[in-house]
């Protein structure tokens, strides 16, 4: 356990890189900035956290991540508002979501506070990294992996927590095309999809390039028993509304809690929408799509944010909405969460935590 007043070890770069950042094309995730956060856990506790320049990491061919499969991630973003302050959308939720995959990766936990306390410090260092321009924002991935030299199926001893980040542009620009998958399968029950495993990731890159091959952006996972209930997209949380319901797949071991999704089940709830989370059947989503009945599909995710889905895949036919340029309820949040997180609505649930 670290002390929770212990200093944080810093050592900055010499060179900043920020003068090579071409900011009008930033991506997703190529552009890293100048600092990260190492910590290791040995001998049974968590040493001193370190900020260091970005770049390699050292470890032997050995270590059991690499063999195992001990890993697991988190991802937030920061942003910056109009009085060029900065501020890190709800990173409490990450920090307890972290320590729920680690127990179920059988990994050791990280206290909340070193978590929040590491995570501001280098984002407080590397503020100048976090871009201002409309869909923008500094992506955090906190992330932890097992480093044993032992090639033997039995947890690690002793583990990296890191933190790096990078500008970023938004994920998905304009509506989304997804395919309801009925092959493979992402998670079972009883298995790690309600953890944020880097092997989660790993099982659906194939079947999500399959679906790219066939021009569809991203899947839509069912359950690994039946295939018949949707569970969630590769990148996001999905939900669905019909007139004034908003309705979404209820959180079970398969599923990720995703703090995207807690934010617009909790404002749609605010705004007076009846929300259901339940088992969705693929039948009765493509069934409502064709009589008319679904007004609104879309992704909710911190690198996805909120992206409308125009059309849906399933069983070898097309099923496509009205264009999302008319939706009432995504286009009202998307607006809303992204004023929020830009310090142009007042934030009365303390979702944004201040930086500078």
């Amino acid at each position: 356990m670290i002390a929770t007043d212990q200093p944080i070890d810093i050592r900055m770069t010499t060179a900043s890189r920020i003068q090579e950042v071409d900011w009008s094309n930033l991506g997703f995730g190529r552009v890293f900035s100048d600092h990260m956060c190492v910590i290791r856990y040995e001998n049974g506790k968590w040493h001193t956290p370190g900020i260091e320049p970005y770049g390699p990491l050292h470890f032997s061919p050995a270590i059991s991540a690499l063999h195992y499969g001990q890993a697991i991630f988190e991802g937030l973003k920061a942003y910056r508002n109009e009085h060029n302050e900065v501020y890190i959308f709800r990173p409490d939720m990450n920090a307890r979501r972290l320590n729920h995959s680690a127990r179920r990766m059988c990994m050791p936990e990280l206290p909340e506070e070193v978590f929040l306390d590491t995570l501001k410090a280098l984002v407080h260092l590397d503020r100048n990294w976090v871009p201002g321009s409309p869909g923008s924002a500094l992506y955090i991935r906190p992330h932890m992996f097992a480093t044993d030299e032992y090639v033997g199926v039995r947890p690690s001893e002793s583990y990296l927590f890191v933190i790096f980040t990078c500008p970023v542009d938004r994920y998905y620009t304009g509506e989304v095309k997804v395919k309801i998958e009925t092959h493979y399968s992402r998670a079972v029950r009883g298995g790690t999809g309600e953890a944020k495993a880097a092997g989660n990731y790993g099982a659906a890159l194939l079947p999500a390039r399959i679906g790219q091959q066939e021009g569809y952006n991203q899947l839509l996972w069912t359950d690994a028993i039946s295939h018949e209930f949707i569970e969630e997209s590769g990148t996001m949380n999905v939900m669905f509304r019909s007139g004034n319901t908003l309705f979404t797949p209820m959180i079970t071991d398969s599923i990720l809690s995703g703090v995207t999704r807690d934010s617009v089940l909790t404002l749609a709830r605010e705004w007076g929408m009846v929300v259901e989370e339940r088992r969705v059947r693929a039948d009765e989503l493509v069934g409502m799509i064709s009589n008319g009945e679904l007004d609104e599909a879309f992704g909710a995710g911190t690198a996805a944010t909120i992206a409308p889905i125009r059309t849906i895949h399933y069983q070898g036919t097309d099923y496509s909405l009205p264009p999302s340029s008319g939706w009432t309820f995504c286009n009202r949040l998307s607006s809303y969460l992204d004023r929020l997180r830009h310090g142009l609505e007042p934030d009365t649930r303390g979702w944004n935590l201040r930086i500078a």
